[in-house]
């Protein structure tokens, strides 16, 4: 037997619930339901840091965002530091990566990977010296070779390309080059990372009218908005996207939020029908049996949830994402109930693909959890390193205040929260904190409270609970080289 195929799939800023596996029947994703009945479904899978560029490098090297330096969005992940085809053995994968990376030089094959098929252009700024700012990425050039051409300037925008005939969407795109890639190398082991941009912003698509608003149940924790006992960040994101709305969208009434949460859904089925493409080409060629298929995400989205949208948060629904993971030969589903992050899923895979797992790994494989469904035993942790809230405007140094919260906060107080750097644990027994190096703790008891609507970190009754957690803390903290 060849050693297994590795068809790792993954999406930017898709929440857990948004598959029949995690509760949501409503939403129309029948391939990955499909793909779920036949998976591993991790019920609770945490992410290491609820934003782009911290996340990917952990996805792609096994370390935490703190270790690899990518601590923030467009922070370019070192050539230095191991991306998962550098940790294979030599020759025996052919290994190729597809879609948005945003871990620093687009466009340009790094890391290991023998295949780039990009499909950004909107990161040239950050673009290293010497790389061509004048090189388009592969996406732009199929736009173009089909008769398109950017609306302004010489790059095509994401509100433009989110606009155009699904056919000519990023995600049909993937789907084409994925497949061609799976049936070019059918005869030899590969290992192919895709990564589609949906249903990250703008929430508008072709599949804007696939889902009826009127269908649309709201978050359970739709209400209420931000309180005084949670963060001050939060409250003024709350603020921000009531005054000035998202993706054209307004959001101020509940029949504004169906709208929004429509279009999210629809761009989550979106990517579904492509998915079920690339895995139709991996069927087609005989290689199901012998491929462990990855579907997860970068980072979640609160679409709703507390009045908010986006990431940046460290609520449930930001820092939750879906994970199924499909051995090879697997025809049925069994879940993992409790939590586990995304830090063990490099030492996982390179288990599972009987690969050495580098010493330098901060994750741990879950192996046994994913062949025989065992429950993890160890606390989740994440971590935020700010600032990256995009909504307040914060650039350099300074935020916009909400209109409505003029006057009562200055600049340098949403500021202070915004880049507040929060460690997160989430115990196995159900209880979640937040440190934060500002005061701005919150402690919840998930297994009572799993909508997060009551803080229960300023009660005297649970100080001893806050200290036992915080020493968990402040032990990862130590052993994963976190304490400066």
């Amino acid at each position: 037997m060849p050693p297994p195929n590795l068809l790792f799939l993954f999406t930017d800023e898709q929440r857990f619930d948004t598959m029949a596996a995690y509760g949501n029947t409503k939403i129309q994703t029948p391939n990955l339901n499909r793909l779920a009945g036949q998976s591993v479904v991790f019920d609770r899978a945490y992410v290491t840091q609820p934003v782009c560029t911290p996340s990917r490098s952990s996805i792609l090297t096994g370390l935490w965002p703190h270790t690899s330096g990518c601590t923030a969005n467009n922070v370019p992940l070192p050539a230095d530091c191991l991306c998962f085809p550098e940790m294979l053995r030599p020759g025996e994968y052919v290994t190729a990566y597809h879609g948005k990376w945003h871990l620093g030089d687009e466009i340009f094959r790094q890391h290991g990977f023998d295949e780039w098929v990009s499909i950004e252009d909107m990161y040239i700024k950050h673009y290293c010296d010497g790389r061509d700012r004048d090189a388009r990425s592969d996406y732009h050039q199929f736009l173009v070779e089909n008769g398109f051409k950017p609306r302004e300037g010489d790059v095509f925008r994401r509100g433009e390309t989110a606009r155009y005939a699904e056919e000519f969407s990023k995600p049909a795109f993937l789907a084409r080059e994925a497949s061609r890639f799976i049936r070019e190398n059918r005869a030899r082991p590969f290992c192919l990372f895709v990564n589609f941009l949906e249903p990250h912003m703008p929430f508008f698509g072709p599949r804007d009218d696939q889902h009826d608003p009127a269908d649309v149940a709201l978050p359970a924790n739709f209400e209420p908005a931000p309180t005084e006992s949670q963060p001050l960040k939060l409250r003024a994101f709350a603020r921000s996207y009531y005054e000035r709305g998202h993706s054209g969208l307004p959001l101020r009434t509940e029949a504004d939020w169906r709208r929004m949460i429509a279009n999210y859904w629809g761009l989550c089925s979106l990517v579904d029908t492509y998915v079920g493409t690339i895995l139709k080409t991996l069927d087609d060629c005989g290689l199901s049996d012998n491929t462990i298929v990855v579907y997860t995400s970068d980072h979640g989205d609160m679409m709703g949830s507390h009045r908010l949208i986006a990431k940046c948060t460290m609520f449930e629904e930001a820092v939750r994402v879906p994970l199924l993971v499909r051995l090879p030969g697997q025809a049925t589903s069994r879940h993992v109930r409790g939590p586990v992050g995304q830090i063990d899923l490099v030492p996982t895979l390179l288990d599972l693909m009987n690969q050495p797992i580098p010493d330098h790994m901060q994750g741990l494989s879950l192996r046994a959890s994913a062949e025989s469904g065992a429950e993890p035993d160890r606390d989740v942790f994440v971590e935020w390193n700010g600032p990256n809230s995009g909504v307040v405007g914060e650039s350099r140094g300074s935020v916009r205040v909400p209109d409505a919260m003029k006057g009562e906060v200055s600049e340098e107080q949403l500021l202070a929260s915004v880049i507040d750097p929060v460690r997160t644990v989430v115990t196995q027994d159900g209880w979640k904190y937040n440190r934060s190096a500002i005061g701005e703790d919150e402690l919840y008891r998930l297994s009572a409270d799993p909508t997060e609507t009551v803080n229960l970190a300023s009660r005297p009754e649970h100080a001893g609970r806050i200290a036992h957690l915080a020493a968990r803390i402040h032990r990862w903290r130590e052993q994963a080289g976190d304490m400066t």
